[in-house]
């Protein structure tokens, strides 16, 4: 897959380098609606700003990239003004050679309200891998963050009980950073055996 050979490598990435484009601040108008919500939240929010660094339409989807200081509060307007209710969760990305910004928390919102998408994105180095927790304004984050900070290295500050959920808590490393090596992780059969192989179950 991707052309490499001869490297062992199943993952399909076999030392594919790409080079990422990362798009700038979109002009107005925005199109759609993205123009009323980008309208509705400086007016709600006179710190807009300063909060957010850009703003991105691209694909057809608007994302607001937002300073992780003012996290909680760009997200309390949005639920409580701009009727986002739902937080679809939060996923992590590793762009390891965006120096300064490798670690980004994306957020997927919904207004059922008003039937509208929007995405909030939040770049924080990974020698200071600090975002605060939204928990507190959408709950249902809890596992995502959890989720995040197990994979990625997130810390979530202000979380409820940060722990890993998917890798035992003595792990080590993020499996899903793009540095995480790849295979060779020895498996642990605890009160297991393996049956000798006239008495293994039979598929045919």
């Amino acid at each position: 897959m991707f052309g490499a050979h001869g490297t062992g490598d199943t993952s399909g990435y076999g030392g594919l380098v790409r080079t990422a484009v990362s798009a700038g601040s979109s002009q107005r108008p925005y199109g759609g609606y993205f123009d009323d919500v980008a309208d509705d939240l400086e007016r709600a929010y006179p710190g807009f700003s300063d909060a957010i660094e850009r703003v991105v339409v691209d694909r057809g989807e608007l994302t607001l990239h937002v300073k992780r200081e003012k996290l909680v509060e760009v997200a309390l307007i949005l639920r409580d003004v701009l009727k986002f209710e739902m937080c679809m969760g939060v996923s992590g990305v590793h762009y390891p050679e965006n120096l300064g910004r490798e670690l980004v928390a994306v957020y997927p919102l919904l207004s059922m309200t008003n039937n509208r998408r929007i995405r909030l994105e939040v770049s924080v180095p990974d020698s200071d891998a600090h975002i605060p927790s939204l928990v507190e304004v959408w709950a249902g984050n809890n596992w995502h963050e959890r989720e995040t900070f197990d994979m990625f290295g997130i810390i979530f500050d202000s979380h409820p009980g940060l722990t890993r959920i998917l890798m035992p808590d003595d792990w080590a490393g993020h499996p899903q950073r793009k540095d995480y090596a790849l295979g060779g992780v020895p498996i642990e059969y605890k009160g297991a055996t393996v049956p000798a192989p006239d008495n293994r179950r039979s598929y045919k």
